[in-house]
This record gives structure tokens, C-alpha cells and sequence, in this order.
């Protein structure tokens, strides 16, 4: 949808919460009178061109798909880049999970990026933007094209990852599960041992049994704060999961999730060999300067994907 039109839609739908508003009968149910009100501040706020968490913190998963040991290393890849990007940014990063493989390559990676105030992503006018509204986008499936260094036939190999980020949300803004929709795991995390076994004999697992979505944490030195901080993440995904499913109704474009990240609908190739080009699909475009993306440059990108 062309950005005027997306702006007519939001308009429209204001209207008609303001029509409803103003009606004598609209705090007669005020439990559907809140989740109103709090709709139309959503609404008049992607009307300014921020989210409703955009300004906030992130937490970002990054998922190997097919391609083993190489697409195990390209998520590692990608994980050293948003954290150049992150640094570049003045953000500061905190690992929360990771399940490595022998060639310091992630099977899955969870980590959460700190707010602070960054400028230049509203066109010509200055917005104070966190880091979940700067990342949003980059979710969706990642390809790597390449020679292969863990192939003895310098074969050229095609690689997946998954990024998935969600939003931090605060204490008060968190959804109630209940206990029985919760499958909860303490064990220890895979990876090399060393300092940290002891951090890693308090992970934990939690997966919302009815949508299969599940968390890790083993960042924190208790099972309860690796309790919690899992649960905020299972949060998140829930928030995102609905709020997509929301959207895609609204749009008449609903898609079960599991058709959403099928391994090759990818959103951006980066590409090696035989040439070097990083490629965005959605929005067209492209960037020679390989090296200078996976070290954190992916400002043209980023500033690409706030029309889409």
C-alpha cells in the first residue's frame, strides 16, 4: 500500500473513533471503551509515523535454517553485524541466549538492544526513535550466497537465517498467560563450558503450549530471573504474533504464520560469490559494498524499509 493511501485508511478509521467517542453509549462497556481509546492513540501516532513501541527497546532471535554448519556461521555473521550496527547507533547490546555450534556459529542467538535516542529516520524532520522502531523490518528470512569454507570442494553454498524482532515491553504493558498455556524447562544450555556454567545451569525454556511459541534465557544467575526474563521475551512474540494477525485481517491478507517464514521467502540476499551485491527484495535495493554491510552499514536499508 502506496503511503498516501496508508495515511487515507488511518485517517479514516480515527474518524470513526472519534465519531464513536463522542456517543453517549461509549463507556457503557468500559473494559471495550479502554481497548478503544487506546486504539485511536495507536492510530494517531502511525499517523505521525511512530509506532506504538517504536520508540522502545528490542529483543532480537536470530534462527539458523537450512545449510548447517554454513548457515549456523551466517547467523553469526549476521549477529556480529547488528551488533557493529547497534554500535555504530550508540545503542548498547546484551546477550541473553545463544546455542553454538563447535565452529563459533549459532544454531540461535537471543539478544536485547538498549533505547537510546536516535535521529534520521523520519525523512527531513528529526524523530526520537528506539531501537525496536529502527529493527522492526528486519525480520524475515536472510540468504547468504557463497563459496563454502567448510566445504573441501570450494563448492558455492546458499545459506538461511531467520531474524525475528519483537518489542520490549514494560511490566505493566505485558499480557496475562495462564499457567496452564505454559510448558517451563530448567536446564542447562548447550555450548562451550568455561566461566559461565554456572549462568547456564539456570536456563530456561518456556513454550506457550497452544501457539508452540517458546523463549530461552540463560543470561541471568537465577532459574527466576531466567524465569522472567524468558517470560517477557514469550511476551513479546505473543504481542507480535497478534498484532500481525491483526493487521493482515485488516488487510484481507491474512497468512498463517507458518507460511510467513518458510525458508527461501526471504526478504534480503547477500550474495558473494559469484559477484557482490546485498539485495533487499522488498524494496529494491541493492549495495556492492558487501564487507561494509556485514560491518554494520545498513542505513540505506533501513531507511528503505520505513515505506514499506
Amino acid at each position: 500500500m502506496a503511503d498516501t493511501e496508508k495515511k487515507v485508511e488511518i485517517e479514516k478509521k480515527i474518524v470513526k473513533i472519534e465519531a464513536a467517542m463522542v456517543d453517549p453509549s461509549f463507556w457503557q462497556n468500559k473494559a471495550e471503551a479502554q481497548e478503544t481509546v487506546a486504539r485511536y492513540h495507536e492510530l494517531k501516532q502511525e499517523l505521525e509515523g511512530v509506532g506504538k513501541y517504536d520508540k522502545g527497546e528490542a529483543i532480537v532471535t536470530i534462527f539458523s535454517g537450512a545449510g548447517g554448519d554454513d548457515a549456523e556461521d551466517f547467523s553469526r555473521m549476521l549477529y556480529d553485524m547488528y551488533q557493529k550496527f547497534c554500535t555504530k547507533k550508540g545503542f548498547s547490546t546484551k546477550l541473553l541466549h545463544e546455542n553454538q555450534n563447535n565452529h563459533g556459529g549459532y544454531r540461535n542467538v537471543t539478544f536485547e538492544v538498549a533505547l537510546l535516542l536516535c535521529q534520521g529516520y523520519a525523512g527531513h524532520k528529526t524523530l526520537s526513535i528506539g531501537p525496536y522502531g529502527i529493527l522492526k523490518n528486519e525480520s524475515g528470512v536472510h540468504r547468504l550466497v557463497r563459496v563454502s569454507p567448510f566445504n573441501a570442494n570450494g563448492l558455492r553454498h546458499t545459506s538461511f537465517s531467520l531474524v525475528e524482532v519483537l518489542p520490549k515491553l514494560v511490566k505493566t504493558e505485558m499480557v496475562s498467560i495462564p499457567d496452564d498455556e505454559l510448558s517451563i524447562e530448567f536446564a542447562r544450555a548447550g555450548g562451550p563450558g568455561g566461566q559461565n556454567v554456572n549462568k547456564r545451569e539456570s536456563a530456561v525454556r518456556i513454550v506457550h503450549v497452544p501457539t508452540n511459541l517458546s523463549a530461552h534465557s540463560s543470561s541471568e544467575r537465577s532459574q527466576f530471573a531466567n524465569r522472567e526474563k524468558a517470560l517477557e521475551i514469550l511476551t513479546g512474540k505473543l504481542y507480535k504474533l497478534r498484532e500481525d494477525e491483526r493487521k493482515k485481517k485488516e488487510a484481507g491478507l491474512y497468512v498463517s504464520k507458518t507460511t510467513e517464514i518458510e525458508w527461501g521467502n526471504q526478504i534480503r540476499s547477500y550474495v558473494v560469490h559469484p559477484y557482490k551485491m546485498v539485495k533487499d527484495h522488498r524494496t529494491d535495493v541493492e549495495v556492492r559494498d558487501v564487507d561494509g554491510v556485514f560491518a554494520g552499514k545498513l542505513d540505506e536499508f533501513i531507511k528503505a524499509e520505513k515505506n514499506l
